[in-house]
């Protein structure tokens, strides 16, 4: 398989991109890894190029520029040729750690919709501490601000999918994000939602999740319109890792017993930090395009980047982009039935 890299996006790029490419090269022995980036940055770093080619850009898609102009407007960055190579059917999937909302248009604009899907939308698996399964798939995280009943109804579908196919769960339940757990909370986008989802034959729904809920391993995917979730998924990282920030120092503060106490919890406190880090979990996953288009933390070190281009090859080994598409067609009835049903309830 082939992973086209935009080796110019990031915090740490082209440094911690390649880094990390390395690992993953000498990881996984099927993997071929194209680096589109600047030459003269890029190529010094490569320590061997088995089964890595650099392919030279000369344009770089800033974390500040605006998405679709960016996208539009340079044509020979390493996001955009990385994204081409994907289309053409060069590359398997496209990487990056680099302009969200540019990487969001590369996916749709030039990867391409699957057909079928209204509104693709980012995803990610985060920890579930109290489930059987020790993490669920979350999304939309901001790919579309402002969500329709029917979008929220297609996210249950391609999260499920998610689920099955690269984190190995069976039958995965499918909650609601919302401000109460009753079926009638929420605006009328939710309580809509709500209802279509209820009902529906292409999921294992059962309910609605409050934000408080997210951890606590009572759903496999949790479907969020793009400006809750990103919210939600922010505050969730922000104040575990706010906690974490606080345990130390209070154990810190209490003198030589508190500091023994410390020392003999460690081991604890790493577990629950490394469930926590964004560098083992890999990257957010575009659902509902052509090909696995995967972006990771703007901030990602090497292993983040290492660990991420495993998480593509698992998409990659388990046929999660045909069985997506497999499905819509052979489903378009089913996937209809969340527009169906709303215009149904409006007409009423």
């Amino acid at each position: 398989m082939k992973i086209a890299i935009d080796a110019m996006g990031g915090d740490f790029a082209p440094l911690e991109i390649v880094k990390g490419i390395e690992l993953a090269r000498d990881r996984y022995n099927n993997i071929e890894f194209q680096l589109y980036g600047t030459e003269n940055e890029v190529r010094p770093l490569v320590k061997s190029w088995e089964r890595i080619t650099l392919i030279p850009t000369t344009e770089v898609i800033q974390m500040g520029d605006e998405p679709v102009k960016a996208m539009r407007n340079k044509k020979d960055s390493s996001m955009v040729r990385a994204a081409m190579a994907v289309k053409s059917g060069e590359a398997d999937a496209l990487f990056s750690a680099g302009n969200t909302g540019a990487l969001l248009s590369s996916a749709i604009f030039l990867v391409g919709r699957i057909k079928g899907v209204d509104r693709p939308a980012l995803a990610t698996a985060l920890p579930s501490f109290d489930g059987v399964n020790n993490q669920f798939v979350f999304m939309d995280l901001g790919a579309n601000a402002e969500s329709k009943p029917s979008h929220l109804y297609q996210y249950g579908i391609l999260g499920s999918f998610y689920a099955t196919h690269v984190l190995g769960i069976t039958n995965p339940r499918v909650r609601l994000l919302n401000n109460g757990a009753e079926e009638d909370k929420g605006d009328e986008v939710h309580k809509t939602a709500h209802m279509l989802m209820k009902d529906s034959p292409s999921f294992n729904f059962l309910g609605n999740i409050e934000a408080r809920e997210l951890l606590e391993g009572t759903a496999d995917v949790v479907v969020a319109d793009g400006f809750s979730g990103n919210a939600a998924l922010k505050a969730t990282e922000g104040t575990a890792l706010m906690m974490l920030k606080q345990l130390k120092q209070a154990i810190l503060s209490t003198g030589v017993k508190g500091k023994i106490g410390g020392a003999l919890l460690k081991p604890a406190f790493k577990e629950v930090q490394k469930k926590l880090d964004y560098n083992e979990a890999g990257g957010a996953v575009i659902l509902g395009v052509k090909a696995p288009v995967v972006k990771t933390h703007g901030s990602a070190k090497a292993n983040a980047v290492a660990n991420t281009m495993g998480q593509i090859k698992t998409m990659i080994d388990n046929q999660l982009v045909p069985d997506i598409q497999t499905y819509i067609t052979n489903h378009g009835n089913e996937l209809q039935f969340g527009k169906e049903s709303l215009n149904a309830q409006v007409n009423d």
